[in-house]
């Protein structure tokens, strides 16, 4: 298939674009590089990518992109509550105003699968878990431009969203301000973590499995397509103290302290129930453990200053 993947160069689209050629489609990355990253360069040999530098807001050249597309991945977004909070202009017409865009300019025959956030459930019900019909509640700015985004995107016909889990993993436009690639973090080079309400919690999805994810709708559009589908490791409901203390298996000297005062401005609190995506035969491929090991690996390369959306 010929796809077109905004934000192409991104933390997901940096493990995705690999695996979509290693898959035989044609794709079209439009990215406006905003974090100077160089994460496609080892795809460039390649002569089934198309690389274009600029704004999946630009509608004319969205135009040009969307008419020779079969399929969209719209990944063009400011990830996360701290950046979006940051820029709030930037935030509304990336995560909603081009979405809407592309709406409007691609046929019905050309499906959209498109990223949302399990944040959206924002807090949920003590021990009951989120499914697909349970009513969305956003916390935060990014959560509210999201829901709105798979609203309209499910509402235009042809369409798959899936709602992710917390990613981690490396990724060649790797983030450190993911929870787990975080407290790994933490854990190696400081040693030690103070964590607020360490009984909140949510879900946990490699990024690894996440383009698998995009890759396995891709094959089963007929199937999937309409609905919204969680996507996350149904034995990785974590709340943050557990998740320091799935992180403490692999770095014995890691010391977890739970502040008595203070409060964490995200306060996601939710389990979530991914049982609808593996009926139609998905299944992840990485544990929480392989992705701390892996991570551990990562960090011997790369340093905090060097990685993060904010």
């Amino acid at each position: 298939m010929k796809i077109l993947v905004t934000g192409g160069a991104g933390y997901i689209g940096s493990v995705m674009i690999p695996m979509l050629l290693k898959e035989g489609h044609e794709v079209t990355v439009l990215d406006n590089f905003m974090y100077n990253q160089t994460s496609l360069l080892d795809c460039c040999n390649n002569s089934k990518v198309d690389i274009v530098r600029g704004d999946a807001r630009d509608e004319d050249l969205l135009k040009r992109l969307v008419k020779k597309s079969d399929v969209i991945f719209p990944l063009a977004c400011l990830t996360g509550a701290p950046v979006c909070s940051k820029d709030y202009i930037g935030a509304t017409t990336t995560n909603l105003g081009a979405i809407k865009s592309l709406i409007k300019l691609r046929s019905k025959s050309q499906a959209i699968i498109f990223p949302t956030t399990n944040s959206g459930y924002g807090i949920g019900q003590r021990g009951k878990f989120c499914t697909e019909k349970t009513p969305l509640k956003p916390v935060s700015l990014y959560g509210r431009l999201k829901v709105e985004a798979e609203r309209i995107i499910l509402g235009s016909g042809n369409a798959i969203t899936l709602r992710l889990a917390t990613a981690f993993g490396i990724s060649p436009r790797m983030r450190l301000d993911l929870l787990v690639n975080d407290f790994v973090y933490r854990a190696l080079h400081d040693r030690f973590i103070i964590i607020f309400e360490p009984h909140f919690k949510r879900n946990y999805i490699h990024v690894r499995d996440v383009a698998k994810a995009f890759i396995h709708s891709l094959k089963n559009i007929g199937m999937m397509k309409d609905e919204a589908y969680n996507v996350g490791l149904s034995d990785a409901n974590l709340s943050k103290r557990e998740l320091c203390e799935e992180i403490n298996k692999l770095i014995p000297d890691f010391y977890i302290v739970e502040a008595s005062v203070g409060e964490d401005p995200d306060k996601r609190d939710y389990i979530v129930s991914n049982a609808k995506v593996e009926k139609t035969g998905f299944k992840p491929d990485f544990s929480i453990q392989d992705g701390i090991r892996e991570l551990m690996k990562g960090y011997r390369i790369i340093k905090r200053n060097q990685f993060t959306n904010v």
